[in-house]
């Protein structure tokens, strides 16, 4: 592709874009995630597009099983099109199948965290009002204590349980469910009314293959109801459309059609594809690209994951900074042959210089940040691929994606000015679910720019970088203090494994910096780490407490929670 020729009045980050991307996207309006997927099978049908413990599901796989559900899903179960189906599981081959099925009986997905609560779960089948949900036995404990509390808030009428090893070839599936329950007893005890079984559901809709009615799907037809983090309160479901998603593939495509060898490429997706980062980046962009992906169900096992690099080779690898962080900390990852790896992808979370200097030292490649949001599906910004170290940016804006830093009077700022980034595109949802319409007034501009809530600068070549969450800010005496500086400032010492700030009331300047701190030197005191800071900090920017935990709090895609820092029973401000 050539990129468009540029005008007096184009956005300045054109003036930075590489030659072969275009400046602008023209997606079909009327082409759906399910078209996506048809022709990906069409066109790599006998190659691999997803394996999980050795197994593999083909092209030509995927699109049967996923016809098979969607028909079992239609015929057996009732389901209409716009009803709400809830996926509760890790990475299994049993996602992208029951994903695929859901979408194309017109269903919309509810991608639901596996670690979430009773309350927390009953908190997001209510709010979507889901009929059906397809959950894997290990949480299934948690749906019992849900459906035991609910107060005729839920809908959930059908319940599909599948086990880690239903994909795998039978001997090996059986041993994998047996160790899983008796072995490592990661199957609590639980008690569901009627529930089917997925491998159950999958031969049943085989039988009902020949009438299936496929819906007529639009592009502003609802693919998923993707939940926000929480982190700051309840979380609310985006309104994904098919149009949504579609532009953002096309976007993400775009943006990587210079660098990707179409059908050959290989990727480890450990982040869980239930997040709106792996779902878009790694389950869609790299199928439409006809990729194969190696799920990981388990990424917080390190060692596991270095065997994982070891066997298969990825030339694509995404993951957020505590995971880039707990891989390079990893000797064995360190004597593992790079040499197949041509692009490294860092989202969800502030990637730290410290971390991504260490990563291309040993990898021998760049760790390119991006920068997304649930609401628009979600990629926004990426950095170029071809660049030469660690920037610092979060990137330029995609193709078709506008941005504009504003105060909190909404007036844009000056280039280089710190104020709230404010993003338009075709990516960027309408409103959140269960709001009307005009309630989409607290959260967009009035021409038409949805407010991220973070805090971000531009530069004169159209780079973005963030500074931090607005609602995480600390203000010192009246001064700003940005939590994502102070931390970046502490993880450059090389006897600390990673950190979080949070602000702490203060008698004297109203609030104060206290960190978090896990060792990785045994060693380390605070005297010494107060000593680094203030070699490298203005003085109301030091913390005033550093305090040395052994692990983090962390959100299932590996941020930082600084709200339960914040909460911390030790931590004056809880």
């Amino acid at each position: 592709m050539k990129a468009s020729s540029e005008t007096a009045t184009d956005p300045i980050w054109y003036r930075s874009y590489p030659p072969d991307v275009v400046h602008t996207i023209s997606p079909d309006p009327r082409r759906t995630l399910v078209h996506v997927v048809d022709d990906s099978c069409d066109r790599f049908g006998p190659q691999v597009a997803y394996t999980h413990m050795g197994a593999q599901l083909t092209y030509n796989r995927l699109q049967q099983k996923s016809i098979d559900l969607a028909a079992y899903f239609q015929q057996d179960l009732g389901l209409t099109q716009g009803d709400r189906i809830a996926l509760m599981m890790p990475n299994l081959l049993q996602y992208p199948i029951a994903l695929f099925a859901a979408l194309r009986a017109g269903l919309v997905v509810v991608n639901v965290n596996p670690l979430y609560t009773s309350r927390e779960l009953g908190h997001q089948l209510a709010d979507s009002g889901a009929r059906a949900i397809v959950i894997v036995e290990n949480f299934a404990a948690t749906l019992t204590r849900c459906l035991e509390d609910d107060s005729g808030d839920i809908a959930i009428k059908h319940i599909i349980i599948t086990g880690i090893g239903d994909q795998l070839p039978l001997v090996k599936g059986l041993i994998t469910g047996f160790v899983v329950k008796h072995v490592k007893r990661l199957v609590p005890a639980f008690s569901l009314h009627a529930p089917l079984s997925f491998n159950h559901a999958l031969q049943r809709g085989a039988g009902q293959r020949d009438n299936f009615q496929p819906p007529v799907l639009h592009g502003n037809d609802l693919a998923f109801l993707q939940y926000t983090g929480g982190t700051t309160g309840l979380a609310k479901g985006a309104r994904l459309s098919h149009a949504n998603m579609v532009a953002n593939l096309c976007q993400c495509s775009a943006w990587l059609e210079p660098w990707v060898d179409r059908g050959k490429e290989r990727i480890i997706t450990a982040l869980p594809l239930y997040h709106v980062f792996a779902l878009t980046a790694n389950c869609l962009v790299f199928l439409e690209q006809g990729g194969n992906n190696r799920l990981v169900t388990n990424p917080r096992d390190i060692p596991g994951l270095v065997k994982v690099f070891k066997q298969h080779q990825p030339t694509v690898f995404t993951g957020v900074n505590t995971l880039f962080n707990a891989l390079v900390n990893n000797t064995e990852f360190a004597k593992l042959d790079f040499s197949y790896l041509r692009f490294t992808l860092g989202g969800g979370a502030a990637v730290q210089k410290p971390v991504a200097e260490v990563w291309q030292r040993i990898t021998g490649t760049v760790l390119i940040e991006a920068y997304g949001l649930t609401e628009a599906s979600p990629a926004v910004c990426i950095n170029r691929l071809d660049a030469a170290g660690y920037t610092g940016k979060i990137g330029l804006p995609i193709p078709s994606t506008e941005v504009s830093i504003r105060d909190d009077d909404g007036q844009e700022m000056a280039l280089g000015e710190p104020g709230e980034l404010c993003v338009r595109g075709p990516q960027v949802m309408d409103y959140y679910w269960g709001h009307s319409a005009d309630a989409a007034n607290d959260i967009f501009t009035p021409d038409g720019f949805f407010r991220t809530g973070d805090i971000a600068t531009l530069d004169v070549q159209g780079y973005l970088e963030i500074v931090d969450r607005k609602k995480d800010m600390i203000i010192v005496s009246g001064f700003n203090v940005y939590p994502n500086e102070i931390e970046s400032i502490i993880t450059e010492h090389d006897k600390v494994l990673e950190t979080g700030c949070v602000g702490i009331p203060s008698s004297n300047t109203g609030e104060a910096v206290k960190a978090f701190v896990v060792k990785h030197d045994p060693s380390l005191t605070a005297d010494e780490l107060l000593a680094f800071c203030r070699e490298r900090l203005t003085a109301y920017k030091i913390p005033k407490e550093i305090v040395f935990v052994d692990e983090l709090p962390k959100s299932n895609v590996g941020k930082i929670l600084r709200k339960e820092l914040r909460s911390d029973p030790g931590n004056p401000a809880a």
